[in-house]
């Protein structure tokens, strides 16, 4: 009610609370990505009900929902599928948000990972992934499930679920 008297969040506000928890990195082109999955309606604002519903899933949802909520962001021109070029442009978003918080491998390239990604995932090697391909690629693969489901309570429930 203090943040969003009108019951609306805007893209502006969105940014503003994500950036708090990323200060070391730039959250720009990662909120684009999940404002755009959060305003169901496409509004340009999120209302009380996306965001109650987007928070239910990400936090507490089942693993098939999480999934199916990470898809629609990774797909972002919403045409079924995930392109290279979708990957890529969530992974650098993800990169330039984390910043100097990144473990693991920092000098990988999102191009990189993302051709790691496709060759996991793209069982039928056309370029580009399914939602199913998708599901089934994160539910193969312990490390990329618990990443995309994980739930902030707990993440060792949600790892029992993923394989």
């Amino acid at each position: 009610m203090r943040d969003c008297p009108g019951g609306q969040l805007s893209r502006q506000k969105f940014l503003e609370v994500y950036s708090e928890f990323f200060p070391n990195g730039n959250a720009e082109g990662f909120c684009e990505h999940v404002f755009r999955t959060f305003d169901t309606d496409s509004g340009g604002t999120i209302d009380f009900k996306e965001f109650l519903l987007a928070i239910n899933i990400t936090s507490s949802g089942k693993v098939s929902d999480k999934l199916n909520w990470a898809f629609s962001m990774y797909d972002i021109d919403g045409n079924g599928t995930i392109e290279k070029s979708e990957m890529v442009l969530i992974i650098k978003a993800i990169y330039n948000m984390v910043g100097s918080e990144m473990k693991g491998t920092p000098d990988e390239q999102p191009e990189d990972r993302t051709e790691k990604i496709f060759s996991q995932m793209d069982k039928n090697n056309d370029g580009v992934l399914t939602k199913q391909e998708f599901i089934d690629g994160c539910l193969a693969d312990d490390f990329l499930c618990q990443m995309l489901t994980a739930n902030t309570a707990s993440s060792a429930p949600v790892a029992r679920h993923c394989n």
